[in-house]
This record gives structure tokens, sequence and C-alpha cells, in this order.
């Protein structure tokens, strides 16, 4: 089950990879000759309707002559440098 906060992201990722690929004058068919991935599949990931492996982004990224973080991270999501590090660091419980 993919919950909203999975929705969104796959929509972001979607978003910018359809962005990067507008923004270089490339189609979906184009893109798709370079992948080696289908249109219809790459249409369902721009639109965030297929949950892409990370070799696929690894595909798309690399045609697109882009980091493949380019097209995943938010710039929201990026660590603050100076934030403090969690002072009760983590539970791993049963994992130990």
């Amino acid at each position: 089950m993919v919950d909203d906060a999975e929705k969104k992201l796959l929509a972001d990722v979607g978003y910018r990879i359809r962005e990067t690929r507008t923004a270089q004058g490339l189609s979906l068919e184009q893109l798709a000759r370079l992948t080696g991935i289908s249109a219809p599949a790459l249409s369902l990931i721009e639109t965030g309707k297929r949950d892409p492996r990370l070799t696929t982004l690894k595909r798309i990224a690399d045609a697109l002559r882009v980091p493949p973080a380019t097209l995943i991270a938010d710039d929201s999501d990026t660590p603050d440098a100076s934030a403090p590090a969690p002072s009760g660091g983590y539970d791993l419980g049963e994992y130990q």
C-alpha cells in the first residue's frame, strides 16, 4: 500500500524527470530510445503512477546527463550540515 508521502515522492520525482527532459528539448520517445525504457513506462514514471527501481532511475539520469540525486533529492529534504546530530541516537532494539 502506497501512503500519501510515497505518492508525493513519486509525483515529485516524476515532475523532476519531466522538467529535466523538456528543458533539454527531448521528447518522451527520444528519452525512451536513450534509456531503453518504453515511452508508456516513462510516462507512468513521470506522472508518479509507477515506482521506478533504482536502476531505472540511474538509466534515466544517465540519459539526461544529470546525477541521479538530482531526480530524487528535494532541496527541503537536504539535511542542514550545521544542525546538531540527534542526541538519543537510533533505537535499533531488536536488530542488535
